[in-house]
């Protein structure tokens, strides 16, 4: 392969020749791309793909997570078919142990996810576990999962055999050639530089591995990843080890286990990782290279493979590797193409996981750049989560350190990752801190989920039924009810689109009319050509040529990408980001009104400001704009305000709210206030593989116009088939669970669906939540067919009878929020 010469083009060029690089070049091919060229600075597999586990567990915490291993899986299976050249794969099933019941918790939720998700998975008893793998110890053991699609790969093996199909439709594959820059022309890329000279590309894909975020550099590219030290070690044989045995994950204990050559290979998650060099300070060369043993760092994950395997007391260690692995600062990969850099594709950070999800992963991001677009719900690894505060490189090695240990932690409900912050602080950020507030993170903001009671620590006891600060936020939930409450939602994404072109603009992007007056209000959806959600935003018209649109805190680099991406050819429009700007604070409750006509001159009522309507308004010494809108299901506004006024709008808020039993309130409430109201949200109910049909949200959309929309076809079709799936609102029938999202939803005892989100109801006196529900065949899902069956949640095991509706379950007719 290295003999070939660098040509002088290609349409498409890849940047490393580990197992990601050469799927996506297997893929591409696939595609009928055959103008491709792998460019690998030392051999194929020699960075970190060769000293990978070869872990293949399907099951993974989404859908669509899942559904990449499985093809993963059935594509290793066909390899050596098609290439003459083995995988290694092998399907040897895996057993998952529990040491609590707090694990078996989550073990059994695992469960509900494989029926789901349709894959085989069985619940076992620890003695059932040893029948299984009878050369652990079981006496400390709770239980156990059976999952027997898991398998193992040989790495190596399986990054030449792709590297073959793809060299057999046509793809060049050089080894020995150093990218050393990323050509651009300002807005997009051309090309690549290297050490055997450049090359000319339409499209350039960056899976350099934990190279990546140097090679993103170079094309101006943000690519947060960090490496650090991960270790296993490999034994001699043990007696009754054999290439059949299972693979064991025992996380209490940190720890995994594979057969190897008649021994084992022992690996592990441990809870404070090593960070290793920066990004741009990895040695080159670097083939093929290990980092210096640590045993002392290898202790704890040692000392629980001894106990969960007794012959290791008298087993021989072979090596013991340590081999850097880049992680991402939310542990999950990047993909995509990059919002600063058109043609510059991203996948990267798989870590752990990358041997299991690059089949899936390659053919995915194959299908993005041959598309254009992402062809399924790509959404949780989507490189534009992440914005260019991410890159900073002291915030990596930090986060880093505790993002390893997540990969076997218990996956608590809401829990948050503690290091590296404070992050990002809103204007009153230091008043919520004297207030008592809990915060947690949502692109690096710092955010109040509740507030403590003076006396209390404002810390969350993770647990999987209700947690300590359910009472807080419920008395929160019910001031907002009762009388009125201050949310600081200042973490809001904010843009600006401006210019003759904008209205026209947005009526191509946006599925609601946005031909409005100005000081008009508008929800809307933005949808792919697909007809599926990309985002779903609040646009209010602030002048004859100008609007603002207002969206969810998390989405902010993927939304400026979107619109930018998809304005009409030649559309007279800007978009400006004034997210930092502006602080925004919720007033909520059926005292909203009383409260701020105490601070302002402005008529509030409903003939003069009514519902889904903004206007600029005095408040105290400020200006801010008020925009009668809710999320919570009461009458309310939001208040957009100046950075530099937002500490005194603040104040003046709760001192002139203490006659009116003003409350603050936190993000938990909000949950909670909006699944009682059924409001869907992006991400969770909304996302690339719904279509407003699907979420109920045809309201939204302009359909009674000839106006056109981007996904309008397709939204058509999807009206004229009718819904496969229908989200639903739900009450449960019982103030006894606590659901958190991602329960099995049962309609007359099958499965039917999945809880999208799930939260406390203090209003309803039970949890409350949404949830899609289906046949489970190709049937179309009717209101009938929804009304005429009954139906159960399982939570962690426990069933339970729900109430479905198609309306919210708080306030349907919506008198609430007049």
């Amino acid at each position: 392969m290295s003999t070939q010469q660098l040509p002088d083009r290609a349409q498409i060029v890849i940047i490393g020749g580990g197992v990601i690089g050469t799927s996506v070049a297997y893929h591409l091919t696939k595609l009928g791309r055959a103008d491709v060229v792998l460019l690998e600075q030392g051999q194929l597999s020699c960075g970190t793909t060769w000293h990978a586990a070869g872990l293949v567990g399907q099951l993974r915490a989404s859908e669509s997570g899942t559904r990449l291993v499985q093809y993963s899986t059935q594509l290793y299976a066909e390899l050596e078919a098609e290439t003459g050249l083995t995988a290694g794969y092998k399907q040897c099933g895996g057993v998952t142990v529990a040491r609590t019941e707090d694990r078996m918790t989550q073990l059994r939720r695992t469960a509900a996810n494989a029926a789901a998700y349709n894959l085989d998975c069985e619940l076992l008893s620890p003695a059932e576990a040893y029948e299984r793998y009878p050369v652990m110890r079981i006496d400390d053991l709770v239980g156990a999962i059976w999952l027997p699609a898991d398998g193992k790969a040989n790495p190596t093996d399986l990054t030449m055999a792709l590297a073959k199909g793809a060299r057999q439709r046509g793809a060049k594959v050089l080894e020995h050639i150093r990218v050393l820059d990323v050509l651009t022309d300002g807005a997009r890329v051309t090309g690549v530089r290297t050490n055997a000279g450049d090359i000319e590309a339409e499209i350039v894909v960056n899976c350099a591995g934990q190279w990546a975020k140097a090679i993103g550099a170079m094309a101006g590219v943000n690519v947060p990843l960090y490496s650090a030290e991960h270790f296993y070690v490999v034994t001699e044989t043990i007696a009754g080890v054999h290439p059949d045995l299972p693979i064991l994950r025992d996380p209490d204990g940190y720890t995994y286990f594979k057969e190897e050559v008649g021994g084992l290979v022992i690996g592990g998650f441990e809870p404070e990782a090593k960070p290793w060099v920066a990004p741009d300070q990895i040695p080159y060369p670097f083939e093929f290279q290990l980092l210096e043993e640590d045993w002392e760092h290898f202790e704890i994950l040692m000392e629980n493979a001894l106990l969960r395997i007794p012959d290791l007391e008298h087993t021989g260690l072979k090596k013991l590797y340590n081999g850097p692995e880049s992680f991402t600062p939310d542990n999950q990969f990047i993909l995509g193409e990059a919002p600063e850099c058109a043609n510059f594709f991203v996948g990267a950070g798989f870590n752990s996981v990358g041997i299991a999800s690059a089949g899936g992963a390659g053919r995915a991001l194959a299908e993005w750049i041959v598309n254009g677009a992402p062809t399924t719900d790509l959404t949780g690894v989507d490189i534009r989560r992440f914005a260019p505060f991410n890159g900073n490189v002291s915030w990596l090695h930090d986060r880093v350190a505790e993002v390893l240990g997540v990969h076997y932690e218990i996956p608590w409900p809401n829990r948050e990752l503690t290091t590296a912050r404070p992050f990002r602080r809103s204007p009153v950020h230091h008043l919520l801190v004297a207030a008592n507030a809990n915060f947690g993170s949502r692109m690096g903001w710092e955010r109040a989920n509740f507030f403590a009671p003076a006396g209390e620590e404002p810390v969350i006891d993770y647990s999987w039924g209700k947690q300590n600060w359910l009472p807080w936020s419920a008395a929160e939930q019910l001031t907002t009810r009762s009388a009125v409450t201050v949310f600081d939602q200042t973490s809001f994404s904010k843009y600006l689109l401006t210019g003759p072109g904008a209205e026209q603009a947005l009526q191509w992007l946006c599925t609601a009319d946005m031909a409005v007056p100005v000081g008009k209000s508008v929800y809307t959806g933005m949808l792919n050509a697909r007809g599926t959600y990309e985002s779903d935003v609040t646009v209010t018209r602030t002048g004859a040529t100008e609007f603002l649109i207002v969206s969810s805190a998390a989405t902010t680099e993927r939304d400026k990408d979107h619109i930018r991406k998809n304005l009409p050819p030649g559309a007279q429009a800007e978009l400006v980001d004034l997210t930092s700007s502006m602080a925004v604070f919720g007033v909520m409750g059926p005292r909203s009104r009383e409260l701020l006509s105490s601070l302002t001159d402005a008529d509030l009522s409903d003939d003069a400001f009514p519902f889904a309507t903004s206007q600029l308004i005095s408040l105290g010494y400020a200006t801010v704009r008020a925009t009668r809108i809710t999320y919570v299901g009461e009458l309310g506004w939001e208040l957009y305000v100046p950075a530099e006024f937002a500490v005194g709008v603040y104040e003046n808020l709760l001192a002139a709210g203490e006659q009116f039993g003003i409350g603050r309130g936190g993000y938990y409430a909000i949950e909670s206030l909006r699944l009682e109201k059924g409001y869907r949200a992006f991400g969770r109910e909304l996302t690339p593989n719904e279509t407003p049909v699907d979420a109920g949200l045809l309201f939204a959309c302009k359909l009674k116009t000839d106006i056109d929309f981007l996904g309008r076809d397709a939204v058509e079709k999807a009206r004229a088939d009718g819904p496969r799936k229908r989200l639903v609102s739900f009450a449960v029938g019982s103030p006894e669970p606590m659901l958190w999202g991602g329960e099995l939803i049962l309609r007359d005892g099958a499965v039917a669906g999945q809880v999208t989100s799930a939260a406390w109801g203090a209003t309803t006196g039970a949890c409350v939540g949404l949830a899609y529900v289906r046949a489970g065949d190709d049937t179309v899902v009717t209101p009938d067919w929804i009304r005429s069956g009954s139906y159960t949640v399982n939570v962690g095991g426990e069933v339970y009878p729900i109430t479905v509706s198609l309306k919210a379950i708080y306030d349907p007719a919506n008198e609430r929020v007049r």
